[in-house]
C-alpha cells in the first residue's frame, strides 16, 4: 500500500536526523515550509511533528522553533548527546545578514526570476571559445603542480599588460592572483589591518552584505554620496574621530548604486587620503563593464606613494566560475599577503590561472568584452522601459552607464521588506537596500545582466502588479 504523505514526512525527518545532516541542536525546516514542501496542510506537518516529538526526536523550543534534540543513537544510552550547533556561534567569522543569507540560498532556485543577482547571463558566456582556449591550455599542459606564492607568472604578466590600458603601470612582482575580490578582502582583512580598525566606505555599499571586516573585530564607518560618488571633503571631519583607518571605495558602477565617479573627484579623493594618510582600497571589478563610454581611469592611477591597493577580477566580466582575481600594491605587502594565501589555500587553482592567462594574453578577453557591453546595452534598455512601463508612479531612477545595476529609489509609503516577501511569492528574486546599509531604507537593488530578457520584463511586470496592489490598500 502507498504510503501518505504523513509517513513520508516522518520518515524524510528520521532519515534527515539518522544521516547527520540535522545535526541535535538544528532547528528543522517550519510547518509551512514543510507543508510547501510535501503538498499537504499545515494539520498533516503538525500531527507528524507530534509523533516524532513524542519519540524524542525533536521538540519545540521557545523563540527557536522545533529542534533536533536526540538522534537513534543518543536515545539508546544515558550520555548527553554531542550538540555541534553549540559550536556554530563560537566561530569568529560572523554569520550573514539574515536576509543576505535568503537571497544566497534563493539564487540557487532556477524556479526564480533572478533580478537581484550579480553575474552575467548564462547565454552571455562564451562556451565555444572558453572549449577552444581549454583546448589549447590542455596541449600544452604539463604536470600541474603549486603555482609560486604570488600566482602563475604568465598570468601576472598578462595582467600586467591588461593594466596598462587603464594607465596602471605595475611589475608583475606587485600583482598577487586571488579567488576573486573577496579573497583579497578577506586577506587585506587579517593580513594589514589592526583589530578595532574602521574602514571608511560609501553609504550605501556592497561591503555592509559582507562580514569581512567586521568578523575581524573591524567597524565600517558610511560615507556620506551625491550623484558623484564618495563625497572625499567629508574624510577630514570623521577622520579626527577615528583612528587607524582605512577607505573601501569602489567609484566605476558602483554596487549597488552604478553610480560612476568623475575623473575630478577621484583626484580630490586621492589628494584628501594622502594628506590624510589613509590608506585606499580601490574595487574596480566592473571597470570593464562600461555601456556608453569608457570610465575614467581609475584612482591607482594617480597614486605617486603605494597608498592605493587596487582589486580586479574576472569574475564580473568573464566566468565567476574560473575564481580568478587580483590585487595590485607595492611589493612588501604582496609579499605579506601572498604568504597569507599560501597559508590559506595554497594558492588558486593553476587550471584556471593558465586558462585566465591565455584569455588575456591572446586578445580574446577584449573581443568578448565588446560583445558582453553590445548585451549589456540591450539588456539595460529594456530594464529601463519595463520601469517607466510598471514603476514609474511609483519610483526613481537613473540609468547607469555601465556595470549591472539599475538603484531604484521607491516611494516611503511603500515597505520594502514587505516588497521582498511579495517579490518572492510571485517568483521574483530582489536584492533591498537595506542590506547595503545597515538600516530600512527605500530602495532596491536591480540587476539586469543575469535574468533572460523576457524574465526582466516579466520580473518588472510582476513588481508592478506588486506595488499597484499595495497602492490600492
Amino acid at each position: 500500500m502507498r504510503k501518505t504523505k504523513y509517513n513520508d514526512i516522518i520518515d524524510y525527518i528520521r532519515e534527515k536526523i539518522a544521516r547527520g545532516e540535522w545535526s541535535i541542536g538544528s532547528k528543522i525546516p517550519s510547518q509551512r515550509d514543510l507543508a510547501k514542501l510535501f503538498a499537504v496542510n499545515r494539520s498533516t506537518v503538525i500531527t507528524a511533528l507530534e509523533e516524532l516529538t513524542a519519540d524524542g526526536l525533536i521538540e519545540g523550543k521557545m523563540g527557536k522553533g522545533t529542534v533536533v534534540v536526540n538522534n537513534t543513537w543518543t536515545l539508546m544510552h544515558k550520555n548527553k548527546p554531542v550538540n555541534w550547533n553549540e559550536n556554530v556561534t563560537f566561530g569568529i567569522h560572523k554569520a550573514s545578514v539574515k536576509t543576505v543569507k535568503e537571497i544566497n540560498e534563493t539564487e540557487a532556485n532556477k524556479k526564480f526570476i533572478q533580478l537581484g543577482k550579480s553575474e552575467l547571463a548564462p547565454e552571455t558566456f562564451p562556451l565555444e571559445k572558453m572549449k577552444q582556449v581549454m583546448v589549447k591550455v590542455a596541449d600544452t599542459l604539463s604536470p600541474i603542480g603549486y603555482e609560486e606564492p604570488r600566482g602563475n607568472l604568465e598570468l601576472r604578466q598578462a595582467i600586467s599588460h591588461h593594466l596598462k590600458n587603464k594607465g596602471i603601470y605595475t611589475s608583475p612582482s606587485s600583482i598577487l592572483i586571488v579567488s576573486g575580490a573577496l579573497q583579497a578582502l578577506q586577506l587585506i582583512s587579517i593580513g594589514l589591518l589592526r583589530r578595532g580598525s574602521t574602514i571608511f566606505l560609501e553609504k550605501p555599499s556592497y561591503l555592509y552584505s559582507l562580514s569581512v571586516f567586521q568578523s575581524a573585530e573591524m567597524k565600517l564607518h558610511g560615507l556620506p554620496m551625491d550623484d558623484d560618488g564618495l563625497i572625499p571633503s567629508t574624510i577630514p571631519i570623521i577622520k579626527k574621530q577615528q583612528e587607524n583607518a582605512i577607505l573601501y571605495v569602489n567609484p566605476t558602477f558602483h554596487n549597488p548604486t552604478g553610480i560612476l565617479m568623475p575623473d575630478r573627484r577621484r583626484q580630490e579623493l586621492i589628494t584628501v587620503c594622502e594628506k590624510e594618510q589613509i590608506p585606499i582600497i580601490e574595487d574596480d571589478v566592473y571597470g570593464d563593464l562600461w555601456i556608453d563610454n569608457a570610465p575614467p581611469v581609475p584612482v591607482k592611477v594617480n597614486d605617486k606613494y603605494g597608498n592605493v591597493l587596487y582589486l580586479g577580477s574576472l569574475s564580473k566580466s568573464l566566468s565567476p566560475g574560473l575564481r580568478i582575481g587580483w590585487i595590485v600594491g607595492p611589493e612588501s605587502v604582496i609579499e605579506r599577503l601572498s604568504d597569507l594565501k599560501m597559508q590559506s589555500d595554497y594558492g588558486s587553482s593553476s587550471l584556471s590561472q593558465r586558462v585566465a592567462s591565455e584569455w588575456l594574453s591572446s586578445g580574446l578577453y577584449d573581443d568578448h568584452l565588446k560583445v558582453v557591453r553590445e548585451q549589456l546595452k540591450v539588456r539595460r534598455e529594456i530594464a529601463v522601459k519595463a520601469l517607466e512601463e510598471n514603476l514609474a508612479r511609483f519610483a526613481t531612477w537613473e540609468e547607469p552607464g555601465g556595470g549591472f545595476f539599475i538603484w531604484v529609489k521607491i516611494q516611503p509609503q511603500f515597505h520594502i521588506r514587505n516588497l521582498f516577501e511579495k517579490a518572492l511569492s510571485e517568483g521574483v528574486l530582489l536584492n533591498p537596500g537595506s542590506i547595503y546599509a545597515k538600516q530600512p531604507d527605500q530602495y532596491l537593488r536591480l540587476s539586469y545582466a543575469f535574468a533572460s530578457l523576457n524574465d526582466i520584463k516579466q520580473g518588472i511586470y510582476r513588481l508592478g502588479q506588486i506595488f499597484k496592489a499595495e497602492h490600492r490598500t
